[in-house]
């Protein structure tokens, strides 16, 4: 039987409640906090929190901050990127970001989603005892290949690859 970590990365209706999950956005909330507020000429320690918080990063790598993720684990940087300023990567899927990527000031990384029809988002007859959320998720992937620019404000919703040497704004 699958986890439900499991369903999530295989794109299929998870539980968002799941203790594994829960466990795995508070670590990555207490990482993301602690790296926020740390001062941007402490590199050190910056870049153990990021290597700590994602599942790979690359060399010379810049995320400014604040920076906020779900997981973080699922997130995999390459060489030479940088992510300015204020972005957000809902990440219970994989972001995977290759080299040499700018990503701009307020860009958004959606993995999360929700069926469209309403009787497949929620879910009939549901009570606060129960042990999954009214609503129903998935998540799909998102790849950004390399040589990428992100520009500012930039939303960029579930299951999107964007090819080698595009630039987007």
């Amino acid at each position: 039987m699958k986890t439900e970590i499991q369903k999530c990365l295989d794109g299929e209706i998870f539980n968002t409640s799941d203790p594994e999950i829960q466990d795995m956005i508070k670590r990555a909330r207490d990482i993301t906090k602690e790296y926020n507020y740390l001062a941007s000429t402490d590199t050190i320690r910056k870049e153990a929190l990021l290597t700590e918080l994602f599942g790979s990063i690359g060399k010379n790598v810049s995320i400014d901050t604040p920076f906020y993720c779900d997981y973080g684990r699922h997130i995999t940087i390459g060489d030479n990127v940088i992510i300015n300023i204020n972005c957000t990567f809902v990440d219970c899927n994989r972001i995977d970001i290759g080299n040499n990527v700018l990503i701009a000031s307020n860009v958004q990384i959606y993995i999360a989603t929700h069926p469209v029809e309403t009787n497949e988002r929620l879910i009939e007859n549901w009570t606060e005892a129960d042990s999954t959320p009214f609503f129903r998720t998935y998540a799909l992937s998102v790849k950004i290949e390399d040589n990428v620019w992100i520009g500012g404000g930039v939303i960029i919703l579930p299951g999107v690859t964007i090819g080698k040497n595009s630039g987007v704004n």
